[in-house]
């Protein structure tokens, strides 16, 4: 078993498979609720604009090119303007992700809510869903809300995909599917090469040019006995020095790194499949299950057996 890179391994736990897609034309004044309890719900803006408005109270202005990324589970609103939910309005909802909701997929895909006029706001929502575990630690790396500003060119070109996807074509919702997922991709990393030093660790080593070799070599074959030595002439440079601009850059020590990764691997596993304890242990890099299971309780204070039972029980979630 190997790894991809992690910004690769965090979102192949979160993607937009029958994903909520609206291809949405306002006329103000008017509201969207998202109550889907998504993990990142995108919304990219191909005309006119509005306000996020977060459960913290965060206020966020969108317009004309930008793509936002609302981090979930919390419902959230989008509004023409912040005043508007507190008068009459036209206001809509998108929650079809709840065990509750009614609707599919397909019946909320295309929609054009709203008369359609050069003042309009139109918008392409994706709602993401979530396979596992893997994906909450891309989760902790971003911010509530997060926005990009896109190409002109690329804002046609999306309202052109949804409109083709909106007739229900055969493949349609895989169309949309894909392109939602790409997009998703797209943001997070010019996000991440925006945010610099406030970008997640694990990001920043990928784009540092001594790091990088390295890296890749231990995400590809987490299993083999890496020692700082091996990563260091993996990275063409002295083990001194090797270590030095690690522990600088990455936050903590080459091993402490190697440690967390493997135990983070490890964690989702435990989660996510029924590998049996010592096959986990062999994949994430100990030769044997107790070992591997010392190594676990100390880094995440529960045994794995504990953990998978938690996991099976739905009482992780509460810890």
């Amino acid at each position: 078993m190997s790894f991809m890179d992690p910004l690769s391994s965090l979102l192949s736990g979160i993607r937009a498979e029958g994903s909520v897609v609206s291809h949405a034309v306002l006329t103000v004044p008017w509201t969207i609720r998202f109550s889907d309890a998504a993990p990142l719900t995108m919304i990219s803006v191909l005309r006119g604009g509005g306000t996020l408005l977060l459960a913290d109270g965060t206020e966020r202005a969108v317009g004309v090119g930008d793509t936002a990324i609302v981090r979930g589970p919390e419902p959230f609103h989008l509004a023409d303007r912040p005043g508007t939910v507190r008068g009459s309005h036209a206001a809509y909802e998108i929650a079809c992700f709840t065990e509750s909701a009614g609707c599919s997929a397909q019946e909320l895909g295309g929609i054009r809510w709203g008369a359609d006029s050069k003042e309009a706001t139109a918008l392409i929502v994706g709602a993401y869903r979530a396979s596992g575990h893997r994906h909450e630690r891309l989760l902790r790396a971003l911010p509530p809300v997060l926005v990009m500003k896109e190409d002109v060119e690329v804002c046609a070109w999306l309202e052109t995909a949804a409109t083709d996807a909106a007739r229900l074509s055969a493949g349609s919702q895989a169309l949309m599917d894909r392109l939602l997922d790409w997009a998703l991709v797209c943001t997070l990393r010019s996000w991440f090469d925006r945010a610099g030093a406030d970008a997640p660790s694990w990001y920043r080593g990928l784009t540092d040019p001594v790091l990088a070799p390295a890296l890749q070599a231990f995400h590809d074959r987490p299993a083999e006995p890496w020692t700082v030595a091996s990563l260091a002439a993996r990275a063409g440079v002295s083990r001194a020095l090797f270590a030095k601009r690690f522990t600088r850059l990455m936050g903590r020590p080459p091993l402490a790194y190697l440690t967390e990764c493997r135990m983070d691997e490890a964690e989702a596993l435990l989660s996510d499949t029924d590998l049996g304890i010592a096959q986990i242990a062999r994949s994430v890099g100990y030769a044997d299950a107790f070992g591997f299971s010392a190594a676990y309780k100390r880094h995440k204070g529960v045994s794995p057996s504990a953990h998978r039972a938690a996991a099976r029980s739905g009482s992780l979630a509460s810890r």
